[in-house]
């Protein structure tokens, strides 16, 4: 396992240009500029114009989301990934070629691929709660088919691993990339979370009408992702002519944002990131109390040395709070920033190979001598 660079965390305060952070960037922005953005109307999101790089078919309309089905056979083991839901849309799991885990697991072999295209909330979802994502994602796991290989991408990794443990039968393996679970473990989106008071969140969730407004996230953010921080992102040079069309469909992903259910961001803050109810064991999933041992499926983890979102090693202690024997988690450090796990093009080249390889292994023979 590749360790950790000593890279030194953002400063209190400090807003990161990471799009997956402005949930809580925005919170802090609007506390600083006293809530003077409050006069603005918010606005609805509709489906976003953006092609699929992937073929696929909507196999499920689910309330939170789209059932993506994106295989290529109907025979197989299937794999769900589990997309973050931050406010980007889920093309961030399939943006371009090279830049895709859809088509890096399919070109590793994993035929059967499906991905959770969540909904952007409108006024009638606004009372929506994790359980509700959770429910929708049972769902999708029984349309599958039972059990699936879960690929959890940031905040979809947490979503996945608390599937994992509340139904451990229908879930094969499990690959948590980036993944925040143990906010013990300090990072600048932990600090962003604390460091605003409540009412805060109480207050962007009231604007919104019950939601939070993905298009008030983007008008107070006050530094968009410049060239550098893309192709960083990316890892691509976008000097040439197809660097150009890159950056400008990062540009336009970018500024997609979803809206998000009041009711499930609220208690992704206060439960979650501030509480850390996942990794000290005080979390209750549809009615039942989860116990991270319970998830005794083999794991990967992929972390990015580089990613000051959620560190490589809060991204790799998820290993001792499950109960999957330790021979069978398997962990990789990449030179990745944060939405580099999911978008760089070297990620993609060397990481994700080495997951659908994984994927696609036979560990029968191990986990019988090590029974």
């Amino acid at each position: 396992m590749a360790e950790q660079t000593g890279k030194q965390p953002s400063r209190p305060g400090h807003v990161p240009e990471d799009p997956l952070q402005w949930p809580f960037a925005a919170a802090r922005l609007a506390m600083d500029a006293w809530f003077g953005w409050l006069d603005r109307a918010p606005a609805e999101q509709g489906d976003s114009s953006l092609p699929w790089t992937t073929p696929n078919s909507v196999a499920l309309e689910l309330a939170t989301m789209r059932l993506r089905d994106c295989t290529r056979t109907r025979s197989g083991q299937p794999a769900l990934v589990c997309a973050p839901y931050a406010l980007h849309r889920a093309l961030i799991a399939d943006f371009a070629p090279g830049h895709s885990v859809v088509h890096s697991l399919q070109n590793g072999g994993v035929d059967r691929v499906y991905l959770t295209d969540w909904r952007s909330a409108s006024p009638e979802m606004r009372y929506l709660s994790i359980d509700s994502y959770l429910g929708d994602l049972n769902v999708a796991v029984d349309e599958i088919g039972a059990p699936v290989d879960l690929v959890g991408l940031c905040q979809g990794g947490w979503l996945s691993l608390l599937y994992a443990a509340r139904f451990p039968a229908k879930v094969r393996r499990l690959v948590l990339v980036g993944a925040p679970v143990d906010l013990s473990i300090d990072s600048s989106l932990s600090q962003l979370a604390r460091n605003a008071p409540g009412m805060v969140y109480d207050q962007l969730v009231a604007r919104g009408g019950g939601n939070v407004s993905g298009e008030e996230m983007l008008r107070v953010w006050s530094k968009r992702p410049g060239r550098d921080d893309i192709a960083a992102a990316l890892q691509k040079d976008l000097a040439d002519e197809e660097g150009a069309a890159l950056l400008a469909h990062f540009d336009r992903w970018n500024t997609e944002a979803l809206n998000l259910p009041g009711t499930y961001y609220l208690q992704i803050v206060n439960w979650i990131f501030r509480e850390n109810r996942i990794a000290s064991g005080n979390f209750t999933a549809l009615g039942r109390a989860i116990d991270l041992k319970d998830v005794k499926s083999p794991v990967f983890l992929l972390a990015g040395l580089d990613d000051d979102v959620v560190p490589a090693g809060q991204a790799l202690a998820t290993a001792k709070l499950v109960g999957t024997p330790p021979a069978f988690v398997a962990a990789a450090s990449e030179p990745s920033n944060h939405l580099g796990l999911f978008m760089g093009a070297r990620t993609h080249a060397h990481a994700w190979p080495r997951i659908a390889e994984w994927l696609r292994s036979d560990l029968a023979s191990v986990l019988a001598r090590s029974a």
